[in-house]
């Protein structure tokens, strides 16, 4: 398999830059102890159980930020479904700068890959209907760049990168505001004071905000929060196409194909994130 195209882009750098300098701190000095500086290992990444593979451009930047001649072999592709025993990639480096990066790597990689195996059920699952799982909020602090990455590579949408790239009016907002309408108008007023144009997500938690939004109107979609499939059915022929509609709100695996012939277009799933298990991976230095 020919070598993949090199990135690194300032997020990915600065999240190399600070998983070293937690793990590496002052040096590691079991290596320095045991190995001479000038010593160069191969290894091989080992693959302990079936998982759909993401992260490799993630690899290749971690161990090129400590040795800028690696020489890396890729056995598998980003997104391929890979049997447990399968060698990801072979690798050829300074010894030191692998051993530095290890653990920090397979700590992401084993991450990467549980979100991507799961985005990719979930993806399988609703397969033929017209409806987008999405990602949430719901990730871990200083890598959401790159499980939101693993949600793609796993075959789901990734929506809402943060708080600042589109207003959703969830029900704190209501409460905090005193009414749904209330909250409504101090949005549309702050767009407008602000010429924003952002796109806006309205979340009603019963039939009486969902009325009352439909009365007030000026957003794109509906987030109907913790509804039954009966409920989100009866919900969405009210809303007759007149916005998009979401469901959201604990939503599991077992849910997924009722909850796509109720007529929502999307499902929001925070477990693609945060209800994941890491995936066993193995880094083994090839004896000399």
């Amino acid at each position: 398999m020919s070598e993949m195209d090199y990135i690194m882009i300032p997020e990915l750098e600065d999240f190399i830059r600070r998983g070293l300098a937690e793990d590496v701190g002052e040096g590691d000095h079991t290596s320095l102890a045991c190995i001479p500086e000038d010593d160069v290992t191969e290894a091989r990444l080992l693959v302990k159980e079936d998982c759909v593979f993401s992260g490799l451009p993630v690899a290749e930047a971690m161990m090129k930020y400590v040795d800028p001649d690696v020489e890396i072999d890729f056995q598998v592709a980003e997104g391929e479904e890979v049997q447990a025993g399968k060698t990801a990639f072979l690798v050829r480096m300074n010894t030191h700068a692998l051993l530095m990066v290890e653990r920090f790597m397979l700590n992401t990689l084993q991450r990467m890959c549980a979100i991507a195996t799961m985005s990719r059920s979930y993806a399988v699952e609703v397969e033929g209907w017209p409806v987008q799982i999405l990602d949430t909020r719901k990730t871990t602090p200083h890598m959401r760049l790159l499980e939101k990455w693993a949600v793609k590579t796993g075959g789901c949408t990734n929506y809402r990168m943060g708080l600042y790239d589109r207003i959703m009016i969830k029900d704190n907002h209501v409460d905090a505001a005193g009414s749904m309408k209330s909250a409504l108008n101090k949005v549309h007023q702050y767009l407008a004071e602000k010429n924003l144009n952002l796109e806006v997500t309205v979340e009603v938690r019963d039939f009486q905000e969902l009325n009352e939004a439909l009365k007030i109107g000026g957003f794109q979609r509906i987030m109907l929060d913790n509804f039954s499939v009966a409920e989100m059915r009866e919900a969405v022929s009210l809303i007759d196409g007149r916005y998009e509609v979401e469901a959201s709100g604990g939503i599991t695996l077992h849910d997924l194909k009722a909850i796509a012939k109720t007529g929502v277009d999307f499902i929001s799933v925070g477990a693609l994130t945060h209800g994941v298990r890491a995936v066993d991976l193995s880094l083994k230095v090839i004896k000399k």
